[in-house]
């Protein structure tokens, strides 16, 4: 299983607009990916192509969380997905 630490770059943290930009890259990639909070349990990881669980994991900016994929092409699926929430989408 591939993993990915990111820090949420948004002003806003990982809500609405964030999340729906977000949510549409993970839908366009062939693997189920995961997001979670840096620390929590891996059986609390959420469905990271899910707007509604994105918004309830309640990422701020400046926030730590994991993205985790398996399958051929995860790692660079998950560093495409890492750049995405690297990026102050509220300023675009």
């Amino acid at each position: 299983m591939s993993e990915r630490q990111v820090t949420i770059a948004s002003r806003v943290g990982l809500h609405a607009r964030p999340a729906a930009i977000f949510a549409e890259a993970v839908g366009r990639v062939p693997l189920e990916v995961t997001i979670a909070m840096a620390g929590a349990p891996v059986d609390e990881a959420m469905d990271a192509s899910s707007i509604l669980s994105l918004m309830s994991l309640g990422a701020a900016n400046g926030d730590v969380v994991v993205l985790r994929a398996e399958g051929v092409g995860a790692d660079g699926a998950l560093e495409e997905l890492a750049k995405i929430l690297e990026t102050d989408l509220d300023s675009e």
